[in-house]
């Protein structure tokens, strides 16, 4: 039985010889040969000699070909901001000034923006390695690209014009079935709809808002013949539900969940879950006995019954290749890893974190932790949210970021007790954790804890 055929029965829900493996290698592929992320997204040459690669060095069972939540956005009219090391941000959001429907006419065809280079590379993948290897299609999911039209304002628009923002939902929906249809058609086994922002709703904003939408996608992916994905960042727990209601046939979660709690959720709806090896502790910043030991922990914690191990969401670019091996191989051959990490305890973190004097700050203390806004969407809006309302504040209060994609910050976010990010501390209060307020919401408490300081 080779790779594509275990990918299969996880999404049939058959009983696996052993639980199916997929690195969620995005512009981490070009690492790999040397390629930067602006290279790997926008040359078809080097994507697809990056993403042969993976599929030599990782063996996976299934691969997406491109991890980008931009490519959408970009062709409807979005402006972004390139880098070397992670796919592109949203830097200009078209409908900013004022909430309206985009045009029809934008809704992607094969020939819209990046598109040609993406299909040909899925084509080319499928001949060389779609008979044993299940091939990925991201799409951005519907409420993530409201996001990137509409901007952060979305947040408050849920409460001020919901039927305005749910028919945004529906545009963006359409969308996501135009883009699988294509990816489809180029040879696609799975579609993955990634929309990490439903993670920073209420459940009651993704039943109104959101629920139908989802619901038509998943309806159409399956009438198309192929399998789908919700795939979610940051802590989705109280969403979970609600998502399996929707009818995927697969639900992709990140270490901000407890995986064992969520898969008594998914498997009540016989629905697999894919997850969760965590990114930056882990897999960027650990070696290969952490992430074997990490691997092995989640194949213990759980059954093997509707499950696929992954990392919790697109690879770091600077990932070493050998933890992503080692979490490969304690898939394959758990037996032989539990033998390697026998004895094997994890280093003590050796760096000293020095939290400021809370109860003595001069001004208010903004500070947010990310796993990293220039990636992670949520991480993006919750970042500008504070940037926006920054001028109205800036008197008496400062802001400072901390990334989980810098190796100190670890430790930090560890100190403060969060368990999920991003998260927005104000003096050392977490007072919004995987939850992005309305900026009226930001400015009120913010104000309340400068008059605090006055006292």
């Amino acid at each position: 039985m080779n790779g594509k055929d275990l990918v299969f029965k996880a999404f049939r829900h058959e009983q696996p010889e052993r639980p199916p493996w997929v690195p969620f290698a995005g512009v981490h592929a070009g690492k790999l040969k040397g390629y930067d992320a602006t290279e790997v997204l926008t040359d078809g040459n080097k994507l697809y000699e990056s993403l042969l690669e993976v599929h030599k060095l990782y063996a996976p069972d299934g691969m997406p070909v491109v991890f980008d939540l931009q490519v959408e956005a970009e062709i409807l009219g979005c402006e972004l901001k390139w880098t070397k090391d992670n796919p592109p941000a949203i830097s200009k959001h078209p409908l900013a000034d004022e909430l309206k429907l985009p045009c029809k006419c934008l809704i992607p065809t094969p020939e819209s923006g990046r598109i040609p280079l993406i299909l040909d590379v899925m084509k080319k993948m499928k001949k060389t390695v779609g008979e044993t290897t299940a091939l990925y299609g991201l799409v951005t999911g519907p409420f993530t690209l409201a996001s990137h039209l509409r901007g952060s304002d979305i947040f408050m628009d849920m409460f001020d014009e919901p039927e305005q923002i749910t028919e945004l939902v529906e545009f963006c929906g359409e969308v996501c079935m135009k883009m699988s249809e294509m990816y489809i058609d180029a040879g696609m086994d799975i579609i993955a709809v990634v929309d990490p922002l439903v993670s920073q709703i209420s459940t009651a904003h993704f039943d109104e808002i959101t629920f139908n939408t989802f619901k038509a996608i998943y309806d159409y992916i399956r009438n198309k013949g192929a399998f789908s994905s919700f795939f979610v960042c940051g802590n989705a727990t109280r969403q979970i539900e609600s998502m399996c209601k929707t009818g995927p046939d697969a639900i992709s979660i990140d270490d901000n969940i407890n995986l064992v709690e969520a898969k008594k959720i998914t498997d009540r709806y016989n629905i697999t879950i894919c997850g969760n090896i965590p990114l930056a502790g882990i897999m960027l910043f650990g070696n290969q006995q952490d992430n074997m030991k990490s691997v092995i922990g989640i194949l213990d914690s759980v059954d093997h019954l509707n499950l696929i191990v992954s990392p919790g969401c697109d690879m770091p670019y600077e990932t070493p290749a050998e933890n992503t091996i080692a979490a490969g191989q304690a898939v394959r051959d758990t037996a032989s890893c539990r033998l390697i990490i026998e004895n094997y305890e994890k280093a003590a973190d050796d760096v000293v974190i020095e939290l400021p004097d809370y109860p003595n700050l001069n001004k208010v203390l903004i500070e947010l932790f990310m796993l990293n806004s220039e990636t992670c969407a949520a991480c993006t809006y919750m970042l500008k949210l504070v940037e926006d309302a920054y001028d109205e504040i800036k008197d008496y209060a400062e802001y400072v970021e901390y990334k989980l994609t810098t190796r100190g910050h670890i430790p930090r976010v560890k100190k403060m007790g969060l368990k999920n990010l991003p998260a927005i501390c104000v003096n050392g209060d977490a007072r919004w954790v995987s939850v992005i307020p309305s900026k009226e919401e930001f400015l009120s408490v913010i104000r309340e804890y400068a008059e605090k300081l006055k006292k």
